[in-house]
């Protein structure tokens, strides 16, 4: 299995802990969904450690917006209010990237691994369903696994659009619209999910332009567009021109220029679920991509194995992250106590028909 790099935001360093560390639960990833996670985990008195590899997605935004009384937050700053509240209860939020996850025989002391990798100890508590592998060598037995590993955003091959990217290139209306309110804008087409957007974007600029960047628009479209405005430059772009530290305009096929101080455009997701595909997770087509199947408390179809935020969910913003992760926690404390009360009963049936 391949390194998984998780979107989750820095934490501090720690030394590497011994082989045979265990934890109720393995947080992967110390996003906004992963801390949202280990919060109500940590409150509920488990034992949870939260890994974090760093490179948090939105790395490059100033600002995180729409999230109720931290409305305006820089991401990096949400990120050490949300490590704090973890670590206050318990919890154990530690800088790690993981490289593998083994999943262990259920309810057996006779480990097997479930695909072929090195071999695995004995556990210690029959319980564990996982061993959690990272690049430097660590190993941590959890009974349950938390990915909230987020996703990637895949941009159209345009020159200077990634060194712009969560700055004046933008990819939401309702997290930057306002901050580029009637400025001269401009909608890079990548799908025809981006004429929506589009049409989004004239609601804060009356000066926005399509670049349809070769995809064809249809009549209907062109009348949509119409309605607000909103022009339709059929040509491809080539490259964004910077002065000054700032987007001036961006670069045709033929040498012509558009004049611009802010672009949207709508990246390819994909989510960063290498550990839940290879545990087995079950997957469904959604747009033009497929994404891990969970239920409202973020189960997956591997018992034990949960999945919050993009990863799971990629229209999810912070405050969705949150709340995806935080449910996902509630559901997983809930099922290890049930685990914990079905298998009290099951031993108290044995000992009542012990001789």
């Amino acid at each position: 299995m391949t390194p998984t790099h998780t979107t989750a935001g820095a934490a501090p360093g720690t030394a590497r802990e011994p082989a045979g560390e265990r934890a109720d639960v393995v947080v992967v990833g110390g996003g906004a969904a992963g801390l949202g996670c280990a919060l109500v985990l940590a409150r509920a008195r488990r034992d949870v450690l939260v890994l974090d590899a760093g490179g948090p997605r939105n790395a490059a935004a100033e600002h995180a917006h729409g999230y109720l009384t931290r409305e305006g937050i820089a991401p990096a700053e949400l990120l050490r209010l949300g490590r704090e509240e973890v670590t206050a209860y318990g919890g154990r939020v530690e800088r790690a990237s993981v490289d593998a996850v083994v999943r262990l025989a259920p309810d057996t002391a006779a480990v097997e691994p479930v695909e072929p990798v090195e071999p695995v100890e004995p556990v210690e508590d029959a319980r564990d369903r996982f061993e959690v592998r990272t690049v430097d060598g660590r190993r941590v037995r959890c009974r349950a696994l938390v990915v909230c590993t987020g996703l990637s955003d895949e941009l159209p091959d345009v020159a200077g659009l990634g060194e712009r990217w969560g700055r004046d290139v933008l990819h939401c209306p309702y997290c930057h619209g306002r901050e580029v309110a009637d400025l001269r804008v401009g909608v890079l087409a990548t799908s025809p999910g981006s004429f929506h957007q589009a049409r989004l974007v004239r609601q804060w600029c009356d000066d926005v332009v399509v670049l349809a960047h070769g995809l064809a628009v249809d009549a209907d479209e062109q009348r949509r567009l119409a309605v607000l405005d909103v022009p339709v430059e059929p040509r491809r772009v080539v490259a964004l021109e910077v002065e000054d530290d700032a987007l001036r305009r961006a670069r045709l096929e033929d040498g012509d220029v558009v004049d611009l101080q802010a672009l949207f455009v709508g990246p390819q997701f994909r989510g960063t679920d290498t550990l839940l595909l290879g545990l087995g997770a079950a997957t469904e087509r959604r747009g033009e991509g497929s994404w891990v199947v969970v239920d409202a408390h973020g189960r997956t179809s591997v018992p034990g194995l949960y999945a919050a935020g993009n990863v799971a969910d990629p229209a999810a913003q912070v405050v969705d992250a949150v709340s995806a992760g935080s449910r996902a926690g509630v559901g997983c404390n809930g099922d290890l106590v049930d685990a914990d009360v079905e298998a009290g009963l099951e031993r108290a049936g044995r000992d009542a028909g012990a001789p």
